[in-house]
C-alpha cells in the first residue's frame, strides 16, 4: 500500500515509517499538523518541530504544513493513497478528506477507547494517577475516536517521573505491534470491532483553572497536577501563593522532603522545585499526546 503518515515528532514519524516499511508498505508522504485546530495560528514551537523532521526526512519524502483541512485534502489528493495513518493528529477531518485513501485513514490514540476520548489522552491519565496507558489503532470517522477497533493493547506503564521521554520507551513497542496488526486488517472494509457504549470519557484540553494550585484538592491530586504540567514540557507547572509569593510549582513529593511544606485537604506535599513568578502568570500552553 502507498502510505501516508501524519504525526508530530521524528521519534514518532520514525516509528510509523519502520513499522509500515517491515509490512511491505511504502510512505510516500509526510503530514504535520502545525496548530492545534485548522485555520489557526501555528503553535509556538512548531518551527523547531518542523525543524528537527525536516532534518530526519527520508530521501525524497515530502512533508506537508498544512493550516487547513481543506488544504491537506487538496495536496494529499495527488499521491494516489491506499490509507493515511495518524498518530498525534488533533483535528476533526472532514467525510471529503477521510475518503481520499482508497482504505480510509487509520488513527493511533493513547487509550483504550472508549476511555479518554479526545485530544489529551495521556495528560488525563497522568492527571488522574492512572498507573497505565493503552493504545488503539482504530478506523477514523467524521467524530472524535469513535471508529471501529482494528487493534488495542492495554499496560503501557506510567512512571511516577513521567516525561514524554520517559513515557515512548514503553510506549514505542506497543504502538509498533498494533499498528503492525492494524495495517493488515485495514485493506478489509468490515473488518473492525465497534467501540463499546460503556466505559467512554472525553480527554479535552486542560481548563484554564488547571493552571492554579487548589489545596482544596488531596495531596495526591495535586502532585498529579504538576506531574501533568512537567510531562507538557520542561519549566511548566501550575501556579500557587505561598506567604504572598507566587511560586510555579515544577515538582513535589508525597513523602517528606527537603522544600516548601503544602498543606492539601488531606495532608501536607512538599515542593522541591518551585520558581518564583507573579501570582497571575497562566500556566502553560497545551499540547497533544
Amino acid at each position: 500500500m502507498r502510505i501516508g503518515l501524519i504525526s508530530f515528532g521524528v521519534s514518532e514519524f520514525t516509528a510509523l515509517h519502520e513499522t509500515c516499511v517491515r509490512a511491505g508498505h511504502s510512505p510516500v508522504v509526510y503530514a504535520y499538523s502545525r496548530s492545534m485546530r485548522p485555520r489557526t495560528p501555528t503553535d509556538s514551537g512548531a518551527a523547531r518541530a518542523v525543524a528537527a523532521i525536516t532534518a530526519a526526512l527520508p530521501a525524497g519524502m515530502d512533508l506537508l504544513l498544512p493550516g487547513s483541512s481543506e488544504g491537506l485534502g487538496a495536496a494529499l489528493r495527488g499521491y494516489g493513497l491506499d490509507l493515511l495513518v495518524c498518530y498525534g493528529f488533533s483535528w476533526r477531518l472532514p467525510r471529503s478528506v477521510l475518503r481520499i485513501p482508497r482504505h480510509g485513514v487509520l488513527n493511533i490514540h493513547c487509550s483504550m477507547l472508549p476511555k479518554y476520548r479526545g485530544p489529551a489522552p495521556v495528560l488525563w491519565a497522568i492527571r488522574n494517577g492512572d498507573s497505565h496507558l493503552g493504545v488503539t489503532v482504530h478506523r477514523m470517522d467524521e467524530l472524535f475516536d469513535t471508529g471501529p477497533v482494528l487493534a488495542q493493547q492495554d499496560g503501557v506503564p506510567i512512571p511516577d517521573d513521567v516525561t514524554p521521554e520517559s513515557l515512548w520507551t514503553g510506549l514505542s513497542p506497543v504502538l509498533r505491534a498494533q499498528l503492525a496488526v492494524a495495517l493488515d486488517r485495514a485493506p478489509d472494509p468490515s473488518a473492525g470491532e465497534p467501540q463499546s457504549a460503556e466505559g467512554v470519557s472525553y480527554a479535552g484540553l486542560m481548563e484554564p483553572e488547571f493552571s492554579v494550585v487548589d489545596t482544596a484538592r488531596t495531596a495526591r491530586e495535586v502532585h498529579n497536577q504538576v506531574r501533568t504540567f512537567r510531562f507538557i514540557g520542561p519549566g511548566r507547572g501550575p501556579v500557587v501563593t505561598i506567604g504572598g509569593r507566587g511560586l510555579k510549582v515544577l515538582r513535589t513529593s508525597l513523602t517528606p522532603a527537603d522544600g516548601l511544606r503544602l498543606d492539601c485537604a488531606d495532608g501536607p506535599l512538599w515542593i522541591t522545585a518551585s520558581e518564583p513568578v507573579e501570582a497571575t502568570e497562566p500556566g502553560t500552553d497545551q499540547g497533544t499526546v
